[in-house]
């Protein structure tokens, strides 16, 4: 995603906690699972989560470089795991465009694939989720903010 989203959706830790411990309510159903992949670095946090709430104590990642501040690149994989994915449950913060969870989804067919959030692009390609929010929204992860002053609404300008 480029600078050119239109809103912000900043995100506590609080927030991401409630969600990620909603996700594993709604796992919980599905498994069991005998282990989670989270996809780094933004699934670290929400499989930890995950993986405390559905008592996992087998946990590895995938490790593919995408991002970086506000743009979306080409991924490349740094990390993969040897696995079809059966009995596995692959854990992301998020999926945006798709591109990532697609890469993930070749290398692991048959593991359920759960995000905390999702985008339209991307919503087709995992199994589980907990909010959807639109494709011009940029998430703002607790770990990639400080708190600083905020401009009221009325005075930021634009639409």
């Amino acid at each position: 995603m480029s600078d050119t989203a239109q809103m912000d959706f900043p995100v506590s830790w609080d927030e991401l906690h409630r969600h990620a411990r909603a996700l594993a309510w709604r796992l919980h159903a599905e498994g069991p699972f005998h282990g989670i992949v989270a996809i780094t670095r933004g699934g670290l946090v929400p499989a930890a989560i995950v993986a405390r709430e559905l008592d996992i104590r087998l946990v590895d990642t995938v490790c593919i470089a995408s991002y970086d501040h506000k743009d979306q690149g080409s991924a490349k994989i740094l990390k993969g795991v040897d696995s079809d994915g059966e009995g596995l449950l692959i854990v992301d913060d998020l999926v945006d465009t798709g591109a990532t969870a697609k890469i993930v989804r070749d290398m692991l067919p048959k593991a359920h694939f759960a995000t905390i959030y999702a985008k339209p692009a991307g919503r087709p390609l995992v199994d589980t989720f907990i909010t959807e929010v639109s494709q011009d929204t940029w998430i703002l992860f607790p770990w990639d903010v400080e708190l600083a002053y905020a401009k009221p609404i009325s005075h930021r300008g634009g639409a």
